[in-house]
């Protein structure tokens, strides 16, 4: 493998010491419009502000105001990791004002940033909910707490203001770094031989120790990495599995229990293993990686079965109607990925952030962001009420997007995975640069050699198939241009237009299409993507959806919306329906299926022998991208259709 030392100075989320690949910065991206350029503008527009004003009417802000003037507990809301909310939304705003200045947003990021400085304790501890009269003992419930947790997303908050604005003066990266102090002597070799019951503090940990040079933050990760899966924790009704420390992490064959916990601990465990050019822990995480992207995830990428534990659930078991699928779990599995991608180089990590950023992270907020799912379901029975839109709700109470939970871990991971997406676009290695995710963009950046690299990327993705990479800049010598073909892009074609010569047309098969040459202004790299909806079956061993298929179209999943049954169909539900014949067609901009009615038994016993079914003449209805359902009011949907049963 090629290693790629990356300094601590780039404005990118994750910055491993060595790898396959670097990442490029916010400061070398530029999103400009398109899918995801428009749902940033959204997400600085309209969601910031509302996770601010929530933060606010919740009292979670107000909680740090509280215990700076000493007047904790009285007064305080919210759970015991509200804190971390306050921070995942610092970070959302930091990597926001590291794309473009933003006066009011800097104001109000530093206001913040005064207001937790205050709350801190004289030793580095900050907390609200623990360690004052009236309040636990620190560290006095490790299992259920978070107050690691919590100075993980610290952490994290701090990286990304370092990184995009290395010189400003607000404190942040000192806060976080006499917390982090803290935490190296009471937990450190010498200390307590105890883990915190939600993994985050050692993505937190060893970030800030690449951010900051300060190897005792990623010796302390490495530990925290270690002792998990040893028992340290109590256990509880749903074992220990529930936080990863029932089985050492280089023995665990899958992730299993919380699925948030388990992504944001097998992410930190990459970056342990990087650092440490531990291949063996590495190998492991890889092998983890793949029995959990084959046996327990979901068409979307989403990853969760249960929702009384938030888990995954055993090999294939992924049922459609109950899937929790937490929008924290997807950002989970891409943070993940992204490491393993960086690490190794491999396209199909890139291939599984796709699938999640799509059908995932997009399908969370509202077209307005101003409003959330916490989970994602792929089949909604029954249509919900829309939720109160000045009260927190519960969890996963509803068919519509709610604005606010009362565990709202959501909200801003979806606004801080927003924020930071130019730094998931690119890499570059020593033989070029690679282009992994599809938006419009402007990069520019200096490969390891000193080669200046200018490019326009022009597409209408995922609408349309076509990239198109156009060069802005002479170079000086020959270097790679490397674009990743999706794996369901059978016939892909890539072409190369130089600016005076012989144009070139090639096929480009699943995984990287590549081009190297001295590029000249005016060069234009083209891969046409084929965008004909893909009618898909699921593994047989997938009991929940057996004798159904899905439609995808490019990296989007379809679903059928309850809205678009035509009258013809009697008024149905998506349940009452099914696919007449094993195809999909696209006009008018839409995909559609014909649809007929399913009569088979009626009202009557629902088993029997040999049912006839009555034939039913068929419907052609359009289906809507998954991660738009639910936009035009209350409905029912389905991501797997069951097929017609021939009589």
């Amino acid at each position: 493998m090629t290693l790629i030392h990356s300094t601590g100075t780039l404005a990118a989320p994750v910055l491993p010491t060595s790898g396959a690949l670097r990442p490029l910065g916010l400061d070398e991206v530029r999103i400009d419009g398109g899918f995801w350029g428009d749902r940033r503008d959204v997400n600085r527009r309209a969601t910031l502000p509302h996770i601010a004003h929530w933060l606010e009417k919740e009292g979670w802000l107000p909680n740090f105001d509280l215990a700076a003037a000493g007047t904790l507990p009285r007064g305080r809301r919210g759970r015991e990791f509200a804190d971390s909310e306050v921070y995942k939304f610092l970070e959302a705003v930091a990597w926001q004002l590291g794309s473009g200045a933003d006066d009011d947003l800097e104001r109000l990021f530093i206001g913040t940033v005064a207001r937790v400085a205050a709350a801190q304790e004289p030793d580095g501890y900050v907390n609200t909910h623990f360690g004052r009269r009236g309040q636990g003992a620190r560290w006095s419930d490790l299992e259920w707490g978070h107050e690691l947790y919590c100075l993980g997303h610290l952490f994290q908050a701090a990286v990304a203001r370092a990184r995009t604005a290395p010189d400003a003066a607000d404190g942040l990266l000192q806060i976080a770094t006499r917390a982090a102090d803290l935490v190296c002597e009471v937990f450190g070799p010498d200390g307590r031989q105890q883990v915190c019951g939600h993994p985050e503090i050692e993505v937190g940990l060893a970030e800030l120790g690449r951010a900051t040079g300060d190897d005792r933050y990623r010796r302390q990760a490495a530990l925290f990495v270690e002792r998990r899966g040893h028992g340290t924790l109590r256990d509880i009704e749903w074992g220990r599995s529930y936080y990863q420390d029932d089985v050492p992490v280089r023995e665990t064959r899958a992730l299993h229990g919380h699925a948030v916990r388990a992504n944001y601990l097998a992410a930190g465990a990459v970056d342990v293993a990087v650092d440490a050019a531990d291949d063996g822990l590495l190998r492991a995480l890889r092998h983890q990686w793949d029995a959990t992207v084959a046996r327990r995830t979901y068409i979307t990428g989403g990853q969760g079965a249960h929702h009384q534990d938030e888990a995954f659930g055993a090999d294939f078991e992924l049922p459609s109607d109950r899937a929790y699928s937490e929008t924290c779990a997807g950002i989970g599995s891409i943070m993940f990925s992204w490491r393993l991608l960086l690490a190794t180089g491999e396209t199909r990590y890139a291939d599984l952030i796709e699938r999640t950023l799509y059908n995932v992270v997009a399908t969370s907020p509202s077209g307005a962001g101003t409003a959330f799912y916490y989970s994602n379901t792929l089949h909604q029975r029954e249509a919900g009420q829309p939720a109160d839109p000045d009260e927190a709700s519960p969890r996963a109470s509803a068919s519509l997007r709610a604005p606010w939970f009362e565990v709202s871990c959501c909200p801003p991971n979806v606004a801080r995975t927003l924020a930071s997406l130019p730094g998931y676009l690119a890499t570059t290695d020593d033989g070029g640069l690679q282009l992994h995710q599809y938006a419009p963009a402007r990069i520019r950046t200096v490969l390891p050699d000193e080669e200046q690299v200018d490019l326009e990327i022009q597409t209408g993705y995922p609408n349309d198939g076509v990239v198109r990479v156009a060069v802005r800049r002479d170079a000086a010598r020959e270097w790679t241009l490397t674009l990743r073909v999706p794996a369901w892009a059978s016939g892909a074609v890539l072409r190369v237009v130089p600016e005076d010569g012989a144009e070139e047309v090639r096929e480009a098969a699943p995984g990287r299409a590549a081009v190297r040459r001295r590029f000249r202004a005016g060069d234009v790299v083209e891969l046409t993507l084929p965008m004909g909806p893909r009618v898909v079956r699921p593994d047989g061993r997938i009991d929940a959806v057996r004798g159904c298929v899905a439609v995808e179209r490019g990296p989007e999943v379809l679903a059928l919306e309850s809205v678009d049954l035509p009258e013809a169909l009697g008024g149905r539900s998506v349940d009452d329906v099914a696919l007449r014949g094993v195809s999909a067609v696209e006009r008018d901009g839409r995909v559609w299926v014909d649809l007929a009615a399913r009569d088979e038994h009626a009202d009557g016993w629902p088993y029997e022998e040999s049912p006839d079914a009555a034939p039913s003449t068929p419907v052609s209805v359009p289906l809507v991208p998954y991660h738009a359902w639910a936009e035009r009011g209350p409905s029912t949907m389905r991501i797997w259709l069951p097929l017609e049963r021939e009589g």
